[in-house]
């Protein structure tokens, strides 16, 4: 997604690029954008350090080896995005699930995407299972620990950035009594009191860039989240086949859609984000089962073709 300025009441941005995709920060108050930065950076470096699975020494690393070993006495931010992630894969009958990890790996997702080899060994089949799902994972909350079960590892990707993105805009809204918006990657929301005209969000197939000609639509929020996954963005070639990190937790392998991209707006973005994700794990289900959950969505076929979901506006109604 691309955030535009609204032509009155103009608010300010700041773009920047962070976990190999891009970031947008906008204020509606133009004294806050500098402290409401810092104070984002703060937050996100936080997240960093508990969830990501390319940084040596993070927790979930640690986590991680610590699997089948009993009880892991972890941080209230890791235990947060564990719970996320567990209410996530509830919220979406499993189809995002944080015990995928093995599966990414299997794929060659081992190390931040920038670094992952395009053109890798063909693909070793026997290694590409099944997710062992949520059952897998023990928390007591009184004692804030986690235990995975033997071979168990978590990968939050789906839920962690859009989990940041949700508290980023709420604490800075509240912080600083101002309109909000974060973006990271696909993942936007906003907090707070919106511009007059509402926040411009164009839809793009790729978050990786904040190219203005690659706009499909825009919308215009005045609250919540707007999130969007795509399979054609983070693909890589293992030997002859094409893999992609939106991983089918009932094969263990890249998810094989009828749609190369799913776009939903809900109340939170870790929501938005969970049904975008299984939307592309849904396939042609995706038609059914986002309407039952009663968001607004647009979804692309690999032919080009849009489908609307919800109130999604139509063609007429969006900006293209």
């Amino acid at each position: 997604m691309t955030v535009e300025n609204v032509a009155r009441h103009e608010p300010r941005f700041d773009r920047f690029s962070l976990w190999g995709t891009s970031g947008v920060l906008g204020v509606v108050d133009d004294d806050a954008l500098e402290p409401a930065r810092r104070r984002l950076d703060e937050l996100l470096a936080e997240i960093e350090a508990a969830a990501s699975r390319f940084r040596p020494g993070t927790e979930i690393l640690r986590l991680n080896d610590a699997a089948g070993k009993g009880p892991f006495t972890v941080s209230a931010t890791l235990l947060d995005l564990i719970c996320v992630a567990l209410e996530a894969s509830q919220t979406t009958n499993g189809a995002c699930d944080p015990t995928v990890a093995d599966s990414l790996i299997a794929l060659g997702y081992d190390r931040d995407f920038d670094l992952v080899d395009q053109r890798g060994d063909a693909l070793v089949t026997e290694a590409v299972h099944p997710a062992p799902g949520i059952a897998s994972i023990t928390i007591d909350h009184e004692a804030s620990t986690v235990s995975l079960a033997k071979g168990v590892h978590l990968d939050l990707g789906a839920t962690a950035k859009a989990r940041a993105v949700d508290r980023g805009a709420e604490s800075l809204a509240l912080e600083f009594q101002t309109g909000v918006l974060v973006d990271l990657g696909g993942d936007l929301r906003v907090a707070g009191p919106a511009p007059e005209s509402g926040w411009q969000v164009g839809i793009v197939a790729s978050a990786r860039t904040h190219e203005l000609t690659d706009v499909q639509e825009v919308i215009s929020i005045h609250s919540g989240a707007v999130a969007s996954s795509s399979t054609a963005v983070r693909r890589w070639h293992r030997g002859n086949d094409v893999v992609h990190h939106i991983i089918d937790p009932t094969t263990g392998g890249s998810a094989s859609t009828a749609f190369s991209l799913v776009t939903v707006v809900a109340p939170t973005c870790t929501e938005a984000n969970a049904l975008a994700t299984a939307g592309v794990v849904w396939g042609e289900d995706a038609l059914f089962e986002l309407p039952q959950r009663a968001v607004a969505a647009r979804l692309v076929r690999s032919n080009g073709d849009v489908e609307r979901l919800g109130a999604w506006p139509s063609t007429q109604e969006a900006t293209s």
